[in-house]
């Protein structure tokens, strides 16, 4: 497994002097993600969970509903699409409107998959999940942002990241590898729920999102045109739900 995070010297200064640690650094690399060997993306991410990173990102950005293989050399991430993938064709040819998107990252513009889901969970679950938002390399760097992915009110996979769009793609992308059917999942994060993350979130089938952090206008307007239930300021015992509050059970009276 690759270092996820590094001893740097630092000087620490405080009001009463000054002194030298050694502090905990998280790692960044770039990753070249290709799409049935068509070059598709360069991608900065921490250095763990890339085949989960590259299933995940053609999933998350609705280039291919289903993954065949994946497969990850040095500082490149392969990924073989069953049918039709859109960035199959040649670059010139091919029909993918790509977008800069607030965290820096570069998406692929487009309305996303409306969520299809009956599931409905107890308000206990969004605490138990958020609870687990939380991983090693976050408590030693403080640099990176956590998504995990319950099921059945089971905690499935963790994934810590430089980028809070990768941890999404690398939970997604471990559901897609080991058979895990998405519609029955509940996604927990630290990071902030724009209409990117949200988009990630609808093409993947994922009908829950928490998160720690806020949302913004698009995130939420997206959320509810694609059918998920986006709760955010999830936190001690509190937390607000802005779309879709009827699969909480208890929130909306019939």
């Amino acid at each position: 497994m690759a270092d996820l995070y590094e001893e740097h010297k630092a000087l620490q200064v405080k009001e009463d002097g000054v002194i030298t640690l050694q502090d905990h650094v998280c790692v960044e690399d770039t990753f070249r993600l290709f799409l049935d060997d068509v070059p598709l993306a360069q991608i900065v991410a921490s250095p763990d969970q890339l085949r989960e990173l590259g299933a995940g990102y053609v999933i998350c950005e609705g280039l291919s509903e289903q993954i065949e293989d994946v497969r990850v050399a040095k500082n490149e991430v392969r990924v073989y699409a069953k049918g039709e993938a859109i960035a199959r064709t040649e670059p010139a040819q091919r029909k993918v409107d790509y977008e800069l998107r607030s965290s820096g990252c570069i998406g692929v513009r487009g309305l996303p998959r409306a969520v299809v889901s009956s599931l409905v969970i107890a308000k206990a679950e969004v605490f138990d999940v958020i609870r687990q938002v939380e991983s090693e390399v976050w408590r030693k760097t403080g640099g990176v942002h956590c998504s995990v992915l319950f099921q059945d009110g089971r905690l499935l996979v963790r994934s810590s990241d430089i980028g809070r769009h990768n941890t999404i793609d690398k939970i997604v992308g471990f559901a897609v590898l080991n058979g895990i059917g998405l519609s029955q999942c509940v996604i927990g994060c630290t990071g902030r729920q724009p209409a990117g993350m949200i988009a990630k979130v609808a093409n993947a089938g994922v009908p829950i999102v928490v998160s720690k952090a806020a949302s913004t206008d698009a995130g939420i307007l997206l959320a509810d045109r694609s059918n998920v239930t986006l709760i955010c300021f999830a936190r001690g015992e509190r937390f607000s739900v802005y779309s879709h509050p009827e699969r909480i059970a208890g929130l909306v009276k019939e």
